[in-house]
């Protein structure tokens, strides 16, 4: 389905009206009637939000604005406040909206456009009905004295970014493997500019990548390694920043088989690659000046007559031998790889998104991230702040030293799990070990597949990281 277009057309607004204000006074020439009157005002004796007007022929709505709330809450309040509206105006079979600002309220009125335009996400692709489930709401218009038609664009480039990642993530396997995947990528790429490479499997093989190989063992399809890469002249980084994203297109658990219910929701386990290849490509759509590369290793993992087992010694790219005790502990081998392969390109900065451990999402739920830094305390600090402001917010855990002892191998130079305890923080201490630079790693499996709908984030594949990528490097620029 397409995104929802957001505008600043200047002109007459639609009759369905959405007024951001405090109070229903500040809507210049808006006559309520005096039952109308009466109902607002219950409504915010109730400190309701959000009051719609029932009228012939017109949709009148009011959000009112809370001063006293910070500024990230306040704005992630109109995005939920544009998920609200975009219920009531689908319901309806409105097709377009427009968001009038009363006064002062022109961050306010685009987080609610945001709000509105990712709540309309419809994975709509193999069901009959598809025309008659599709939502009607296509156009958003904001009409504001401080409208910034730059701002607005770079707007619909996040949310069209977004919403891609979704898309892929709420792929079946079937219809999206890791070729599928790498393909994706790199068209999006090209088309926004940029450049993309994908190395198949005999290229794989010759760059003697053991982590991806052997996670690929027991799949009838090959694996990719896409390299995703925007670089202007006029960029601010003379040394890129790089981007890893897990790409298991599919994750059975191999041979340490995992219980049919864990396997539900498994064709997310490509949510990191498909947020890195979304994001890196919203940047180069929108021309942003910083130079950004993006690996994406990726396979399915599955049992089959050769598939790797437990008890097996493998070796990385860069040497590294790993005794595997558990085949579902897959992310990390072909992370680790990439890790070792963004040496290469000597970054200034490498952050790693994936889904890549239980633990993580047990520990903090879908409301967050669970990352951790090494040697980037500042930039893990800036990355933390953007998280604030769109709501993809960062929990730090610890690197400590005392959790490589977890990882000691009797017969190789490490096994690639660390035991019961601490699971998310021995796995990102896995990947350390296949750094050698400023580093930050985001877990991302609690909020990247949603099985109930959470407001604007839908239900399905939520496509977080991207809004939070773009703000970071937005701000870097």
């Amino acid at each position: 389905m397409q995104p929802i277009t957001i505008s600043a057309p200047g002109q007459q607004p639609t009759p369905n009206r959405l007024y951001i204000c405090t109070q229903p006074e500040d809507v210049e020439g808006l006559v309520l009637t005096e039952n109308e009157a009466e109902f607002v005002a219950q409504q915010k004796k109730q400190k309701k939000d959000f009051v719609v007007l029932t009228r012939i022929g017109q949709f009148v709505a009011l959000q009112f604005v809370k001063h006293d709330e910070v500024p990230a809450k306040r704005l992630e309040s109109c995005r939920k406040a544009g998920a609200a509206v975009a219920s009531e105006v689908n319901t309806l079979g409105l097709k377009e909206l427009g968001i009038i600002d009363t006064g002062g309220f022109w961050h306010e009125c685009m987080a609610t456009a945001e709000g509105l335009a990712l709540a309309g996400y419809q994975f709509l692709k193999y069901r009959k009905d598809a025309e008659d489930k599709a939502n009607s709401l296509k156009e958003i218009q904001i009409f504001s004295s401080k409208a910034n038609p730059d701002e607005i664009e770079k707007l619909n480039i996040v949310v069209r970014a977004t919403c891609f990642a979704r898309d892929l993530v709420n792929e079946p396997v079937n219809k999206l493997n890791a070729v599928g995947l790498a393909e994706a990528l790199s068209t999006r790429m090209r088309e926004a500019g940029g450049k993309a490479e994908v190395l198949n499997k005999k290229k794989i093989e010759a760059l003697k990548m053991g982590g991806l190989l052997s996670v690929n063992l027991g799949s009838p399809d090959p694996p990719t390694f896409t390299i995703l890469e925007w670089k202007p002249a006029h960029a601010v980084n003379t040394r890129p920043v790089i981007l890893v994203g897990k790409g298991v297109v599919y994750d059975t658990g191999g041979m340490s088989l995992k219980p049919t219910s864990g396997m539900d929701t498994m064709k997310c386990d490509m949510a990191g690659g498909a947020l890195v290849g979304a994001a890196i490509a919203a940047i180069a759509e929108a021309g942003l000046p910083v130079y950004v590369m993006a690996l994406v290793p990726a396979t399915d993992n599955r049992p089959d007559g050769n598939a790797y087992v437990p008890g097996d010694v493998i070796t990385m790219f860069d040497g590294t031998t790993v005794e595997v005790l558990n085949t579902d502990a897959e992310g990390r081998l072909i992370l680790a790889d990439a890790l070792a392969y963004a040496r290469k390109f000597d970054p200034m900065l490498v952050i790693n998104f994936a889904t890549l451990t239980g633990a993580a999402a047990r520990a903090i739920g879908p409301q967050g991230i669970v990352a951790m830094q090494v040697n980037a305390q500042n930039e893990f600090d800036t990355l933390a702040v953007c998280g604030e402001r769109v709501y993809e917010r960062l929990v730090q855990f610890p690197m400590w030293d005392e959790y490589r002892e977890m990882l000691k191998s009797e017969i190789a130079d490490l096994k690639n799990i660390g035991g019961a305890d601490a699971g998310a923080i021995t796995a990102g201490k896995f990947l350390e070990h296949f750094t050698d630079y400023p580093f930050i790693h985001c877990d991302i499996a609690g909020p990247a597949f949603l099985d109930k709908r959470d407001n604007y984030r839908g239900i399905g594949g939520s496509g977080v990281g991207v809004r939070l990528l773009f703000e970071f490097f937005r701000n870097m620029s």
